[in-house]
């Protein structure tokens, strides 16, 4: 079974052309939910991370404080580093586990995920789609959607692979600057080409 890579950058809109594929009956799985999973109360990963940045990382309830750890991280390159080296060899072989699932019938998956090209993620894949947006939509649909600073999704963008990098690396692009149905038509056009390529 073919597992084709879902990425783009932060407010490109990479779920919501995942969940048309999956109403087309295609399996996906999103490398950010893993990400999640990964350091939920009581997992190996999250009693490093509060081991490594103390007590006070973790809120009231138990639970990983996102925005905390988020603003350390961005911060301190080192500490990105150590975060990263910890998490992303947990959520590969997590995703490879979920990325097979039991009774499934069609040809190829979808691994969604935002940092697809960044990390050894792109090793996992046969083809590689990039939803595409000018970088002003991605700030400005980040910024409504998560509640954060302006500077605050310029970093995030900053952290991430160029959008000409992005595309330079894409064998398929879906122009996601685009009416809903011109987007669901992309996606179905490429669902088509992945059936006869994977089949």
């Amino acid at each position: 079974m073919a597992v084709i890579g879902l990425t783009g950058g932060i407010g490109s809109g990479k779920s919501t052309v995942a969940r048309m594929f999956g109403a087309l009956g295609v399996h996906w799985v999103d490398a950010d939910d893993v990400a999640r999973q990964v350091v939920e109360p009581g997992t190996p990963a999250l009693t490093r991370i509060a081991e490594h940045f103390g007590a006070d990382i973790l809120q009231a309830d138990g639970s990983l404080d996102r925005a905390r750890l988020r603003t350390i991280v961005f911060e301190q390159p080192e500490e990105r580093a150590w975060l990263e080296g910890l998490l992303h060899p947990v959520i590969r072989e997590e995703l490879i586990r979920q990325l097979h699932p039991a009774d499934y019938s069609l040809p190829y998956v979808l691994l969604v995920s935002p940092l697809l090209l960044e990390t050894d993620q792109h090793q996992l894949v046969e083809k590689v789609v990039v939803v595409d947006v000018p970088v002003e939509v991605q700030l400005s649909r980040t910024m409504a959607r998560d509640d954060n600073d302006k500077a605050q999704v310029e970093r995030i963008i900053a952290a991430q692979m160029p959008r000409e990098k992005r595309l330079q690396k894409a064998d398929e692009v879906v122009d996601n600057n685009e009416v809903l149905s011109n987007v669901e038509r992309q996606v179905g056009e490429l669902h088509k080409k992945f059936m006869v390529a994977f089949g």
